[in-house]
């Protein structure tokens, strides 16, 4: 044996002992998770015992109620297609005001829109969001895949650009070395652990290694619910066993003076698949993850999920309605009380009281009776009631969220607005944390392109006109990595709040000029803003000489004699507003080329000659 053989053996060995330790500290996180998706599912009738492993809980009696009346769910459900607004348009900040740095700019804020596109942004953030709502935390998987991007063909043989590609990892993949860090970067090492088909882990790391059956996390449909004479089964998570398939273990350890590039080590069984330095650190990348959080937890790694705080209330609540439903049971059905002896109580068992039928008892016994059940108790009502104001206040989500239903007490529209501003308020740090995780991948994917993308490269994006804009460029063209938004609040900014905006700006006549006319390009504007786009086509033109406006406005070096055919007030509205735009951050000399093509568009729309 070589002294490398034995160096990559004692490796292999310290890493799996390594993710073996970190598995036994994380158990208790991951009985939590499973218990909370049992309950999302409608499994709600397990726990964890002590020894860390979920059990069922069978029925004490056979005519005992075990319904599940899953408010859960819809909980759920509701918080996320609120959070599904959160779709903030990324912007890229220039390095500085120089025109450079600005066009760069520019340039990196579409190379990320058409990332962001190509990744398919909406169907990962629902992943992760729904991750997050219920075990508490997500994460993102940002990386450079050599086998992605376009097809080059180079010496009769085809070559790949590479690009970004970004996955959702589940909190059951990820391993810190220390569950009190409460972010990525103040974790020593990050260990990603994914069952992998031995197949693709030749396709992907040229290895073979032999395959093993590995125990996951699956559903499977065996946990019985239901009340007297029937059942259900509901999902239930449980360890389902894959074939030919064997764990990669992906350890990243940040930089330290030993190894100032950090390191990244990848193995499966006993085989060493990678080892060397951190493949992102030229640009800061130390952990290719990030993290999203339902709602943050002090002095803790992992974030928390709404559904751990309503799971004692979700009980409480089954209990009561099973328990409710078994008096009421009784009061329809009847318990019947009869002399020993006196009538065949197996018939009685077997076919009970059907309507009609004729119960024979022995002379001078005691005739059979009911006994008397009652009525079902008010503190049923009362305890029904306080359970479904405790998950409204417990999750946030009203009624007027969740069923879209006004309360009865409530017939004030300011009182609704309150209440609607509320919603909004509890969903604010939850819709925070998306925000942020959106903002790191965004720096994510632009050093990662100024670190792979050395040869020219083709993008293209599609502008709101429906035209399509491609551009070449390289990592020189990528200056900047500071993120900013564009929009402040997604939640309220609805499609329906800016309508209803737009509609109360028309009616009290602030769209329109001093003469009480609203100009062309306002009212392709309000198109726009009402959802309708270009109304069947009446606006296209206007609509072509804002294009035509805007890409003046980025390309214009020198002072161009405006077209005779422009919309000359069009454009002057554009170019004005894209002068005094602080953002923009025009130097001098932009800004007096600019205004001289202003006041050429000017003097033609008063009849003049340029």
């Amino acid at each position: 044996m070589t002294n490398n053989d034995k160096f990559y053996g004692d490796l292999v060995q310290e890493i799996k002992e390594d993710f073996e330790q970190r598995q036994r500290q994380r158990r208790a996180y991951e009985n939590s998770w499973q218990l909370n998706i049992n309950f999302v599912s409608g499994n709600q009738y397990c726990s964890v015992t002590p020894q860390g492993d979920i059990i069922e809980q069978d029925k004490y009696y056979y005519w005992q109620e075990k319904q599940v009346y899953n408010h859960i769910a819809p909980i759920v459900e509701t918080r996320m297609a609120r959070l599904s607004h959160i779709r903030p348009k990324m912007t890229v900040r220039p390095f500085s005001n120089t025109d450079e740095d600005i066009e760069s700019s520019k340039l990196a804020t579409k190379i990320l829109c058409a990332t962001m596109e190509s990744v398919n942004y909406d169907r990962l953030i629902d992943s992760a969001t729904a991750w997050s709502e219920v075990t508490g935390t997500a994460f993102y998987k940002v990386t450079w895949e050599s086998q992605y991007g376009q097809t080059l063909l180079e010496d009769g043989k085809e070559y790949k650009t590479g690009d970004v590609s970004i996955t959702v990892c589940s909190p059951f993949e990820i391993y810190p070395d220390s569950n009190v860090a409460e972010d990525i970067e103040q974790c020593n090492s990050i260990i990603h652990a994914k069952a992998y088909d031995i197949a693709d882990i030749k396709s992907i790391w040229g290895v073979e290694v032999p395959g093993e059956d590995i125990k996951v996390f699956g559903y499977d449909g065996s946990a019985c619910n239901g009340g007297y004479g029937y059942n259900s089964a509901t999902p239930f998570v449980c360890d389902e066993v894959k074939k030919n398939h064997a764990i990669v273990i992906e350890r990243y350890t940040k930089p330290s003076q030993q190894y100032p590039n950090g390191q990244l080590t990848i193995i499966a069984r006993d085989s060493i698949l990678y080892h060397g330095e951190l493949p992102y650190i030229e640009h800061g990348i130390i952990y290719p993850f990030i993290k999203q959080v339902c709602h943050r937890q002090v002095g803790c790694f992992w974030g928390s999920s709404i559904v751990e705080r309503i799971i004692p209330l979700q009980r409480s609540y089954n209990a009561i309605k099973n328990r409710k439903n078994e008096f009421l049971s009784r009061i329809a059905m009847g318990v019947l009380t009869v002399e020993d002896g006196s009538v065949d109580t197996d018939n009685l068992e077997e076919e009970g009281l059907s309507p009609g039928k004729v119960i024979i008892y022995r002379q001078g016994a005691s005739k059979p009776a009911l006994l008397d059940a009652g009525n079902v108790p008010n503190d049923f009502m009362y305890e029904e009631d306080r359970l479904l104001n405790e998950f409204i206040v417990i999750s946030g989500v009203s009624e007027l969220a969740r069923n879209s239903t006004t309360p009865s007490q409530i017939t004030s529209g300011v009182a609704l607005q309150l209440l609607i501003e509320q919603d909004e308020q509890r969903l604010s740090s939850t819709a925070n944390n998306i925000k942020i995780a959106i903002k790191q991948i965004g720096k994510h994917i632009i050093n990662l392109y100024r670190q792979y993308a050395t040869a020219l490269r083709l993008a293209k994006t599609v502008s709101n006109d429906g035209s399509v804009e491609i551009y070449y460029f390289t990592n020189a063209d990528l200056r900047s990595d500071d993120i900013v938004f564009e929009t402040e609040n997604e939640i309220t900014d609805s499609p329906a709040n800016r309508r209803n905006i737009v509609m109360e700006l028309l009616r009290s006549g602030l769209l329109q000029d001093e003469n009480g006319k609203m100009r062309e390009s306002t009212k392709v504007k309000v198109m726009e803003m009402l959802g309708l786009g270009n109304w069947e086509h009446a606006k296209d033109i206007e609509s072509l000489h804002l294009a035509r406006a805007d890409k003046e406005n980025l390309e214009m070096t020198t002072a161009q004699v405006p077209l005779t055919v422009d919309n000359h007030n069009l454009h002057i509205d554009s170019h004005i507003a894209y002068v005094i735009d602080i953002n923009n951050q025009l130097n001098d000399k932009r800004k007096s080329v600019i205004l001289e093509h202003i006041a050429m568009h000017k003097q033609l729309a008063q009849g003049g000659i340029v």
